[in-house]
C-alpha cells in the first residue's frame, strides 16, 4: 500500500491503518510465491479451484489468439509450502574476524 504513513497520529490510528493493510495483504495483494493467490485463498482452500479457472480463461485467450502467446499458456502452480524465510536454504552468518 502506498499511503503509509509518515507517523502515526495515535495508537488508534496505528491500529486502524494496520488492520486495513493486513486486510488487503491477506485478501486483495496477490503473491508470486504461491501461484498468484492471496494468503487467504490458499489458506481456506479457494485457490485450486481458482487456478483451475485460470486454466480455462488461459486455454480460451490461447484458442482465440495464438499469435500472442509463445507457448501455451498455464496458470502457475501452487506450492505445498511457502516460506517467508526457508530455513533449509538458511546459511549460517560468516565469522567477522578482525
Amino acid at each position: 500500500m502506498a499511503d503509509y504513513p509518515e507517523r502515526f497520529d495515535s495508537l488508534a490510528h496505528a491500529r486502524e491503518w494496520f488492520d486495513a493493510f493486513i486486510s488487503y495483504y491477506n485478501h486483495e495483494h496477490r503473491h508470486s510465491g504461491i501461484g498468484w493467490h492471496t494468503p487467504a485463498s490458499v489458506h481456506f482452500g479457494t485457490a485450486e479451484e481458482a487456478r483451475d479457472q485460470r486454466a480455462v480463461t488461459l486455454a480460451a485467450a490461447y484458442t482465440r489468439h495464438p499469435e500472442r502467446f509463445g507457448r501455451r499458456p498455464t496458470p502457475p502452480e501452487i506450492p505445498q509450502q511457502a516460506w517467508i524465510n526457508d530455513p533449509a536454504k538458511r546459511r549460517e552468518p560468516t565469522p567477522q574476524i578482525s
